[in-house]
């Protein structure tokens, strides 16, 4: 019996899903060690474990914070686990004990988002820098959710090849049925659901939205997601554009987000660059067609399920949207394409594979 604490304290985030899916399998595969989920005073309610052996602690350690290198690093010296598993790359770079660490992607490092302060966002990069090359170096084994990820890795810091291992990650009805209409204003519509930073690539969807109405003038283009400042910025192009048919919803609950996905005349993504990309298969579980971005991580995840167009392109977004629009048979074979291609992935098969790296990684000396 081993003792395993696992770092969550993304439980609650956009990343956060990986991190809850992982306990909540890890809980019925293994009865026989012993795992401390640490997890921000403000989610200690967010997960309730089942199993006796999972136990919910509270810390408050920002990430790349002061506190993080410091008073994180002196929690993890006292609670003294036999394996630490960081979920996100940012833990205290002089942790001496054993421990693996996921990195969901590069992310940071390849790109600028606008809706940061400019001087800020630098300097973290310059610091990610440095951690991810120390994480790296002191990790027994690196989980990456995909071998687009894993090549990244590779690139960016020689010789962990061995140690940098594909998990890849799964989609799955939350709602398991139970959905709740959702007022569009579109009868019909095209939907992206989720976080709308510069490298997500939403202006240029709106942009090939636009293109669209020529031809689909009653198409509209749904929006989910909380509306922070990189939202209000995307916001604030269309109107500046005055650009028609486009809907931000705000914050939903997931079973109107469910209605969506059910609803929708095809789910676009059009992300510039990704870890795994989750929210496209995610679509596939209520039988929309995808229309993706062809570049990064996207068509090793979503195969021949997705209508793939070149993200830069505005022209080559609009055509591939219409094609899904119009042509009936790729529409039909899309779906069905979608139903195939979703189930190649498991959340369980994802936590089996991550207890196997941690019984590894607890073997070496």
């Amino acid at each position: 019996m081993s003792h395993i604490a696992i770092d969550a304290r993304i439980i609650n985030s956009s990343t956060g899903r990986y991190v809850e899916r992982l306990i909540h399998y890890l809980e019925k595969i293994d009865q026989v060690n012993t795992y401390t989920i640490l997890v921000p005073a403000k989610d200690k309610d967010f997960y309730t474990p089942s199993n006796p052996n999972f136990s919910i602690q509270t810390i408050d350690f920002g990430n790349y914070s002061f506190a993080e290198q410091t008073s994180f690093l002196k929690y993890l010296n006292t609670l003294k686990p036999d394996l630490v598993h960081f979920c996100m790359p940012q833990q205290p770079v002089l942790y001496n004990g054993k421990h693996v660490t996921t990195f969901h992607d590069l992310t940071l490092l390849n790109t600028y988002n606008s809706d940061k302060n400019w001087l800020v966002f630098h300097a973290k990069q310059i610091v990610g820098r440095f951690v991810f090359h120390r994480v790296l170096s002191t990790s027994s084994r690196v989980l990456v959710p995909t071998w687009n990820v894993k090549r990244e890795v590779e690139a960016f810091h020689k010789g962990v090849e061995d140690k940098v291992v594909v998990t890849y990650e799964a989609a799955d009805k939350l709602q398991a049925g139970k959905v709740t209409p959702y007022e569009s204003p579109y009868e019909k519509f095209l939907l992206y659901v989720g976080q709308q930073s510069d490298y997500k690539n939403i202006k240029r969807l709106g942009d090939a939205h636009q293109k669209l109405l020529e031809k689909h003038p009653d198409l509209g283009l749904v929006l989910v997601g909380r509306i922070n400042k990189s939202a209000q910025m995307t916001k604030d192009y269309f109107e500046k554009k005055e650009y028609k048919n486009i809907h931000f919803t705000g914050f939903v609950e997931d079973d109107q987000r469910d209605w969506l996905f059910e609803n929708c005349a095809a789910y676009v993504f059009p992300s510039l660059m990704e870890g795994f990309g989750l929210p496209p298969l995610e679509a596939m579980q209520y039988d929309a067609p995808v229309v993706s971005s062809n570049t990064s991580c996207m068509p090793e995840v979503l195969g021949n399920a997705a209508e793939y167009f070149t993200p830069t392109d505005v022209g080559s977004m609009a055509r591939a949207i219409d094609r899904v629009l119009t042509d009936e048979d790729l529409r039909a074979t899309l779906i069905e394409n979608g139903k195939i291609q979703r189930e190649k992935y498991s959340w369980r098969k994802m936590a089996q594979e991550t207890l196997g790296q941690y019984k590894i990684a607890l073997q070496e000396k």
